[in-house]
């Protein structure tokens, strides 16, 4: 009925006319030396986005205005689903896998019944804490029955919900509920973290790794003889052996670190993690999920493409000499590509180090900032290890390039982006009105009354870590919301921060006037608001760097751009283009 799903792509295992494909994938992981377990996910809540409504145990009210209004089920239904859990596992058992997983994470229809915040049926089903397992225990006893013991059933289990402002289980009610599954009988137990619409964070990046695992070690001591498995916000595979050898739980999960470096384990084996590249926890992955498309991963742009030749680095047909300008992450993904495609490769960085923007803006990240600090460090690596040339402190212009002409076959402009003063107003001080850019690399020293122009992703950043470090902060932005600019599943992040912090911003308005004492700021109504201010930063609006395109089109054969340098957007867009323009050189 479609009732149970929840993404467009989502695949279907309720009749036996998919076995061919779900045996196709059964062989993949047993010809690669795994053992192949199926999940069975029907969403409940979350589900029925073909139908314009969802099942769940009890009629609640969706948070969330994208999900489909809820139909409470009888128990001639809740005897009908467990039936087809349990149909669903038996074909998965003859399509090849040696087991199968239930899963109640992320607020679906197993956890819709575990949760007093879903579960608020008065009959067997609902009430204590034993009734509303009884779903689980008796999905758990349908689907051994089907599959036999000896096939293995894990269920996926919250360690915590954080529901708590919604009304939904404690810890302590997570782990009663962890213990009955316990002795109802399954394999192995996966403990995860949250609902979609928990209020809080659960596996960005503002989480640091490890932050988690006492909930893993909470439930290894509660049920020592089941095997344990873990991995919510624990991209580092070094981090996640230390954990097994301490015997925090007994199997690392890992899905998003093997998004972003399929290679990873490979890596890990062979002692090269510092070849590899890293999670970076940006939310990516799940904002595309949510929205009905394909998965893509900012730090990964073959994700999706495997099958596609021109997503992958092969041998270049004629060896061409490629310079390079400019050092952030477009201009080095092309750079690393297009060396392992046999092009020699010449960076030329008018900063003291490479890595772009991102390295100031990695530095005021109120985030885990090692993860986009790792960027960095991979990058060093690589361009040590390929023995690509990088000219630090110069700046490429019509003079210098006169100068090499005709020594390279291609340039590719990657000089990123920068502020248009040329749209503000002219400050009445000399030293008023200082870049974001300058801001986030210490080039300037920030006063204590600060006004930030622009309220997307790079003035948020700045104006954050001033706000931490007490400085007095309002925010302009002309459109209607701040973190326009924010991939749609870390949008919150910064709108909760901004109000954690209790940073002013002025919506729908934009700075008129720039005075030796502040900011004179209209809205769209015409009304002026004046804001004191020792420091206006520019933080908008964006433009590219785009002036080398003109100068050099007649300078170079093959003429280029990636990134910033062409519509000034994000990290995500400055890695796939770098990366997709260095396999096609």
């Amino acid at each position: 009925m479609g009732e149970g799903k929840s993404y467009f792509r989502q695949i279907a295992l309720f009749d036996d006319k998919f076995l061919p494909q779900f045996e196709q994938i059964a062989g993949y992981i047993h010809d690669n030396g795994a053992v192949a377990i199926q999940q069975i996910l029907h969403a409940g809540r979350y589900g029925g986005i073909d139908l314009g409504y969802c099942v769940q145990p009890s009629i609640v009210p969706q948070t969330l205005p994208h999900f489909r209004a809820p139909r409470e089920v009888n128990k001639e239904q809740i005897k009908t689903m467990i039936e087809q859990h349990a149909e669903a596992a038996k074909r998965a058992i003859k399509a090849g896998f040696d087991g199968t997983e239930i899963t109640s994470f992320m607020g679906y229809l197993l956890a819709n019944f575990n949760s007093k915040f879903t579960n608020r049926r008065t009959d067997e089903y609902g009430g204590s804490v034993e009734n509303r397992g009884r779903f689980m225990r008796e999905l758990i006893y349908a689907i051994k029955e089907a599959q036999g013991d000896d096939h293995p059933l894990i269920i996926r289990l919250n360690g915590a919900e954080l529901m708590d402002r919604h009304g939904g289980n404690t810890e302590d009610e997570c782990f009663e509920l962890m213990k009955m599954a316990g002795d109802a009988g399954v394999d192995m137990i996966s403990v995860t973290v949250g609902w979609q619409e928990a209020p809080e964070s659960s596996i960005g990046r503002d989480i640091p790794p490890g932050h988690w695992n006492r909930l893993a070690i909470r439930a290894k001591k509660l049920l020592p003889n089941i095997p344990i498995t873990f991995g919510v916000r624990l991209p580092d595979p070094v981090m996640a052996n230390q954990n097994i050898a301490d015997g925090e739980f007994d199997y690392w999960e890992v899905c998003r670190p093997m998004l972003a470096e399929p290679e990873l384990l490979h890596k890990a084996a062979e002692d090269r993690l510092d070849e590899a590249k890293h999670c970076l926890g940006c939310m990516n992955c799940l904002s595309r999920l949510f929205r009905d498309l394909p998965y893509l991963c900012t730090n990964n742009p073959v994700l999706g493409h495997e099958v596609e030749p021109e997503y992958h680095i092969t041998p270049a047909v004629g060896k061409k000499k490629v310079l390079i300008v400019g050092a952030g992450p477009a201009g080095l993904e092309c750079a690393i590509a297009a060396t392992q495609r046999g092009h020699y490769v010449t960076i030329y960085e008018k900063g003291e180090s490479i890595g772009g923007a991102l390295i100031g803006f990695a530095a005021h990240d109120l985030a885990n900032k090692e993860d986009l600090q790792s960027q960095i460090s991979y990058y060093k690596k690589m361009i040590e290890k390929l023995k690509i040339t990088v000219n630090l402190s110069t700046e490429v212009n019509p003079k210098l390039m006169r100068s090499i002409l005709h020594q390279y076959d291609v340039t590719v402009i990657a000089a990123g982006a920068g502020v248009d003063l040329e749209a503000l107003p002219i400050p009445e001080q000399e030293g008023m009105l200082v870049t974001a850019a300058d801001v986030a690399n210490g080039k300037v020293e920030v006063g204590q009354k600060v006004v930030v122009l622009g309220g997307g992703k790079i003035g948020l950043t700045l104006a954050e870590a001033l706000k931490q470090a007490s400085k007095d902060v309002t925010v302009v932005e002309k459109e209607k919301r701040i973190a326009g600019d924010v991939i749609p599943a870390w949008k919150w992040r910064h709108t909760s921060w901004v109000e954690q912090l209790k940073i002013k911003t002025l919506t729908l308005s934009k700075a008129t006037k720039i005075s030796a004492d502040g900011v004179t700021v209209t809205n769209d109504k015409g009304e002026e608001t004046f804001v004191e201010a020792d420091t206006v930063i520019a933080a908008s609006p964006r433009k590219s760097n785009q002036a080398l395109f003109h100068e050099f089109e007649f300078m170079v054969d093959e003429l280029h751009g990636a990134g910033d340098a062409l519509i000034p957007r994000g990290l995500l867009q400055a890695i796939h283009e770098g990366y997709r323009l260095g396999v096609r050189i």
